[in-house]
Formats: structure tokens, sequence, C-alpha cells
């Protein structure tokens, strides 16, 4: 597949730094050239990708005990939480000083602005889930000055603050309790920095925690819909109706699971599954709602999307599916933008 012309992208979600850090020992891997993932410099360049939430995701701690693969595991410990989340973080800063201006971390409208003109990379540091946070709060403070402006409350696991949603199918998202006390803090702290509260991951009563106390807008950076795949980590109508009341949006995920009605996790997913999502999200959301969320390196991609290069063939899909290229414009970057402005400027 091709596009004429080529639109640019903006992706709500990547691991891509999960992949980078602390690389195997005969790894040749790096942001500028690699074979390995989903994403490097050029092929971000050949696909189009302009930008994107590079996520910090903090896997299981090794001293914790292991659960049934259905099971949430237990929140990690802070000390190797924290540990884990500031290497990650050098990471991505390493990387931006060794681009020489290719790859820049963005803390507000204009640095992104100015990145997208000059045809840098526009990275937003993300957190997936706030494990190397404090009760006290102290570590928000500390990130938010070193770039942080996004955070997901919770990956797949309990934590202080809150609980996500078990890999179970099909199955609903209303699997536990609320935000504790801590994690309503937290929200309310977010919204007074201007930091993106991201509902990705989160189990209903979270959701609706969130949706209760936030004044900025409701953002999911990488789910579907749930009426489509029924899995936890995807979106109810009701969830839906919330997120387009708050004027917030949908990235979508590209993860076969959580694409698929049958949820299966097999890369020979046509792109019309993926199409399908957009539809239904843009019939509940609006088309000023919903984007592109794609989860590259930290999930399996269908063929057609095996890699940042290959979103020309989205953007193709997409117009075999009737939508205009403004259209496809608000959906593969506009979008996103429209919600970082109004949520960057919230507090």
């Amino acid at each position: 597949m091709t596009d004429a012309p080529r639109i640019p992208f903006f992706d709500g979600h990547n691991d891509t730094l999960l992949r980078l850090y602390r690389p195997a020992e005969d790894s040749t891997d790096t942001f500028f050239q690699s074979r390995e993932g989903h994403i490097d410099l050029p092929r971000a360049r050949a696909g189009g990708l302009i930008g994107g939430f590079f996520a910090v995701y903090v896997p299981n701690d090794p001293e914790q005990p292991d659960v049934a693969d259905d099971e949430l595991p237990p929140a990690p410990r802070l000390a190797y939480a924290q540990r884990y989340a500031l290497g990650m973080m050098a990471t991505l800063f390493r990387i931006e000083r060794e681009s020489q201006g290719s790859v820049r971390v963005v803390r507000g409208m204009a640095d992104l602005t100015t990145a997208i003109s000059d045809g840098a990379v526009a990275a937003i540091l993300h957190m997936e889930g706030a494990d190397a946070i404090d009760p006290d709060l102290d570590a928000l403070e500390v990130f938010y000055q070193a770039g942080l402006r996004s955070l997901g409350l919770v990956w797949s696991r309990p934590n202080i603050f809150g609980e996500g949603v078990p890999f179970r199918f099909p199955h609903g998202p209303d699997t536990g309790p609320g935000l504790s006390d801590a994690g309503k803090r937290l929200v309310r702290e977010c919204n007074r920095l201007g930091i993106l509260v991201d509902l990705s991951h989160l189990n209903e009563r979270g959701f609706w925690d969130v949706a209760e106390i936030s004044s900025a807008p409701l953002v999911a950076t990488h789910s579907n819909a749930h009426a489509v795949c029924p899995s936890p980590r995807n979106l109810t109508d009701r969830q839906l109706d919330a997120i387009r009341a708050s004027g917030g949006m949908v990235g979508v995920n590209l993860h076969v699971g959580f694409l698929r009605p049958d949820g299966r996790s097999e890369s020979a997913t046509p792109l019309d599954v993926v199409v399908d999502h957009f539809d239904y999200l843009i019939e509940k959301l609006g088309v000023e709602h919903v984007g592109l969320g794609s989860d590259f390196d930290g999930a399996r991609m269908p063929d057609d999307l095996s890699d940042a290069s290959k979103l020309p063939n989205l953007t193709a899909a997409l117009r075999q599916r009737g939508y205009s290229d403004a259209d496809i414009h608000n959906l593969a970057h506009a979008n996103w933008l429209r919600v970082l402005q109004r949520t960057w400027h919230s507090a």
C-alpha cells in the first residue's frame, strides 16, 4: 500500500525506551540505526512519524513472587521502580543529546510545534504506571522538572494509587476497587502541574474516579473499543461517552490481541480490523477525538504495520474506508496536538 500525499503521524504510545535500555551485550541496537523492534530514526522518518509519547515502563520486580499469567502481579518496590525509571529517562536524554537536534524532548506546546516544524522527532516523556512515585509525591515534582508531561496511573498491576486490569479475554474492565486517597491526590497534582493523566490500563472504577476528579480532558493513550474486542484493556461505550464529554481522546492500540474480536495474538491480522476500531471510536467520539496509540516496541503488530516505516499503509487503509485527507490529518496528528494544548494549559 502507498499514500499520496504523505500525512505525518504523532503516536500516543511506544515502548522503545524499554527495548533500548539495558540491551544484550552483543546487541548493536540504537535509536539511530536498528534491525530490531519497531522504531528507529530512519524508520520513523520513512513512515512520517513526527513524534510521540515515549514510555518509561518498570517491569515486574524480580524479587516479588510470581503469579499466574492471568493474575495481577504485585507492585514493584519503590527503590527498584525509581532506579529503573531513572535509567530509562536517562536513555531518552542521551538519545536527545546524541541526535544533534534530530530528537527533542518536548516540555510544552512551543517546544512541540518548533520540533515538528524543524523536522525533529518530538518526544514526550511519559510514565506507564506511577510505581516510581512516592506517596508524598516528591518524585512527581522532580520528574516534572526533568520533563515528565504524561503519566499513566497504573500498568496492569496494582500500586499505591490504583489498580490496573488483568490480561484476560473475554473480560470487562470492572476488575477491582477505584483509586486510593493517594491516587486521587496524584490526579489533582497532575492537573495542577499540567501533566496528562493516561487512563489506559486503569480499571473501570479507577476510570470513573479520574472522570469525577480531573479538570483536564480524559485521555486513553493506547486503548481500543471493548464493543469490537472484549479485552479488559479496551473501553466500554459508557467510558467512551465520558471521554467525548470531556473533550478528550483515545489512541488506537495496534496490538493484535486488543484489535481482533477473537482476542488472538496473530500478526496475520488485516488492516480492516484496525480500521474497524477507528470507525467505532469515531462513531462514538467524533473524528476530532481519535488518534494513534500504536504500542510499538511493546506488543505484536499486524504484518502490514510491522514497524513505524509502514504507517503509510494505515493512511491508505483509512482512505479506502472513505476518510478524507482532512479527517486523516486529524486522526494522524492534529487531535493529539489539540488535546495536549488543552491539557498542558489546564493547570
